[in-house]
């Protein structure tokens, strides 16, 4: 396959993962990082490095699409500031522990670890379980703690942390729009913690192919990039036109077969 074409390849996986992200107020990482690793297969990438080349690349377009997402959330009002900074705290140092913990896992280790939480994704969507909304926002130790956790979980899946951030924060009783934006205001520290940890983690290893900056490999950076944040903002539109329940269960049923292929 060439790099033509696995570079279109890339460009129509940022529309995709851009117009979910937009649809569902999920993040990019639960679609990119399975059809990456799908991808890296028919380009012959070696087996080995193919889930973290995945993974690094993932939490790399993070960066960027995540820079959009917030500052929109904050032109509306909607990132807690004060909840966000002492969770970067932790996010930081969980983000990096996490990534450097992947790279010690081997690849089907990874796959595997991957494949049970997108199906627990997806059973959390399609059975609507939430936290109920109990306790108040903790103090700036439980918020560490818990940005340590939450960092260091989304550097392993390649995730910019929305699936655990927003619930954590609604069980806070933080209002579901502001627990939205402040998770996208989290999810930047996370990808950049955790792509920075996978450049240094996949420095110089012989199995990766050219043009990879660590476990990043640039071509789908760049392809996702270019597409994803642009369609991130017609999957927001298109949620208002749809039936989003039927929607959110059709790709909770996708998320499951992909779960499920990873996991067999």
């Amino acid at each position: 396959m060439t790099l033509v074409t696995l570079f279109v390849i890339y460009l129509v996986l940022g529309a995709f993962a851009g117009t979910l992200a937009g649809l569902f107020g999920i993040g990019g990482g639960l679609v990119i990082v399975p059809v990456l690793i799908f991808s890296f297969g028919l380009q012959g990438v070696d087996p080995g490095v193919a889930v973290h080349l995945a993974v690094g690349t993932s939490l790399a377009t993070i960066v960027f699409t995540s820079i959009s997402s917030v500052r929109s959330h904050h032109a509306k009002g909607g990132v807690r500031w004060d909840v966000f900074r002492p969770m970067t705290a932790g996010i930081v140092v969980g983000a990096m522990v996490g990534a450097w913990t992947a790279s010690l896992l081997s690849g089907r280790a990874l796959e595997l670890i991957i494949g049970v939480f997108v199906i627990l994704v997806a059973l959390k969507m399609l059975l609507g379980v939430d936290p109920k909304p109990e306790r108040d926002v903790p103090g700036t130790g439980g918020l560490v703690g818990a940005g340590a956790g939450i960092g260091w979980a989304s550097a392993i899946f390649g995730i910019g942390g929305g699936t655990l951030t927003v619930p954590f924060l609604s069980w806070c009783n933080v209002r579901m729009q502001q627990a939205v934006g402040t998770s996208a205001a989290c999810g930047l520290p996370i990808a950049i913690a955790g792509a920075s940890t996978n450049v240094l983690t996949g420095w110089q290893n012989a199995q990766l192919p050219e043009m990879s900056l660590g476990y990043i490999y640039l071509p789908a950076l760049v392809g996702i990039v270019l597409t994803s944040v642009l369609f991130a903002r017609f999957g927001a539109n298109l949620a208002h036109r749809l039936d989003a329940a039927l929607l959110k269960r059709i790709f909770a049923l996708m998320l499951i077969i992909i779960g499920i292929r990873f996991l067999f």
